[in-house]
């Protein structure tokens, strides 16, 4: 929808400059008289068009078509520090003026130009949906209710950082394993792929037939450089179904239902989402939110949808008048220290910073745990690799020791 630069005078004399969305710059000024505001000037808005043929033009356009997380926490801290020291429409166009990506620019302008025309900043904020969740602007709308929007949106930027710093420390755990075992893999098919052939020509005319272990090198290693093609072309179509099943809601949830139940992964991904759900809840508690809306705000953040169900199962049991540690005691996809720190709190009041004290124990956990379990893994993967290149040498020094045997000297 078209966008119209204005300037306008209110009913107390004020001036009042902005931009509005209309059909036609005709329904723009029915809208802005609605206000009972005198039109000065009205236009086509040339800032916002500048900054989306900025964007069309850009080739990564497709990529920035939303605050990203970091962008997201940045400018929630630098709207709780600014609301502080001046009023709302003045914070938001000093954060949108600053920002350096043309798209991010263009986003906050777009929120800022809600606030100009008198929307509740939760209802700017749903202009750009895709940049702001329905549980942010939940929050949101909580402080501007409460008249407590500046400790909010702190507490959100709160969140908003420890959520990054947890995702960050998972991918900093994942980072050296997944390169290692990238590493491994290209080491041992380029040693099929280049070296064994070369070898085991002096091997095609022996008179005796190889040990098996080397006729199965050799068949594998002919088979990586004849079909590695088709084998790319199968993983790929495997990779591709598999993805496209993740859309099913029966085949996801088998999926999650089996990530849950092994060793390993399956606490990494209950302890993630308890922890996560236990910050969320008690940031969202404290913002004065209802505790049916935080759950259900809550559960769409829930990756696993085996948890998700859960969830919803448990905020249609605490709307029915039950309470919260028990419905995460009958729904058993939740750790204990959860559900006890979560009935501690509602025997003293204190549920809100009892769900914090358990966000933080099950990160420690969380972080300690990943910690271990990628200790384990490292070297583990070194092993592998090692006794994989060890086959392929042992394969081609066996022929050479039995030499002799093999040209009958």
């Amino acid at each position: 929808m078209p966008r119209f630069a204005y300037l306008a005078i209110d009913p107390k004399g004020n001036e009042r400059r902005g931009a509005i969305e209309a059909p036609g710059q005709a329904q723009a000024a029915e809208r802005l008289a609605g206000r009972s505001w005198h039109v000065v000037r009205l236009g086509p808005d040339a800032a916002a068009s500048a900054s989306r043929a900025a964007v069309t033009t850009s080739g990564l356009a497709l990529f920035a078509s939303r605050l990203n997380a970091k962008q997201l926490a940045l400018f929630t801290r630098q709207l709780a520090s600014l609301m502080v020291v001046s009023p709302l429409e003045e914070a938001l166009r000093t954060i949108s003026r600053q920002t350096e990506k043309p798209r991010a620019r263009a986003i906050l302008g777009n929120v800022h130009a809600g606030i100009v025309e008198g929307l509740p900043l939760a209802d700017a904020m749903r202009r750009e949906e895709p940049s702001f969740p329905p549980i942010y602007r939940a929050m949101i709308a909580a402080g501007e209710n409460s008249g407590s929007l500046p400790a909010i949106a702190n507490r959100l930027a709160e969140l908003l950082d420890r959520q990054a710093q947890v995702r960050g420390k998972i991918m900093g755990a994942l980072a050296y394993p997944i390169i290692l075992s990238l590493v491994a893999l290209g080491v041992v098919t380029g040693l099929m792929v280049s070296v064994v052939p070369r070898v085991v020509e002096q091997f095609d005319n022996a008179s005796r037939q190889l040990p098996a272990l080397t006729r199965v090198v050799i068949g594998l290693s002919r088979f990586l450089a004849s079909w590695w093609w088709a084998l790319g072309i199968v993983i790929a179509l495997a990779l591709l179904v598999f993805l496209r099943g993740l859309r099913n809601p029966g085949f996801r949830l088998r999926f999650d239902t089996l990530m849950l139940r092994l060793p390993f992964v399956g606490r990494l991904i209950r302890d993630m989402h308890a922890a996560s759900l236990a910050r969320t809840l008690s940031t969202m508690i404290e913002a004065r939110l209802p505790l049916v809306d935080g759950l259900r705000l809550a559960s769409r953040t829930v990756s696993n949808s085996v948890q998700r169900r859960a969830l919803e199962t448990i905020t249609e049991q605490v709307r029915a008048g039950g309470s919260l540690s028990t419905a995460l005691r009958e729904a058993g996809r939740f750790p204990p220290l959860l559900v006890y720190l979560a009935a501690s709190g509602e025997a003293a009041g204190q549920l809100g910073p009892m769900l914090e004290r358990a966000a933080e124990y099950l990160e420690r956990e969380f972080e300690s745990f990943t910690t271990a379990a990628m200790a384990l893994l490292e070297p583990a993967i070194i092993v592998v690799m090692g006794g994989a290149v060890a086959t392929i040498i042992l394969a081609i020094l066996m022929p050479i020791l039995q030499l002799q045997n093999l040209t009958g000297l």
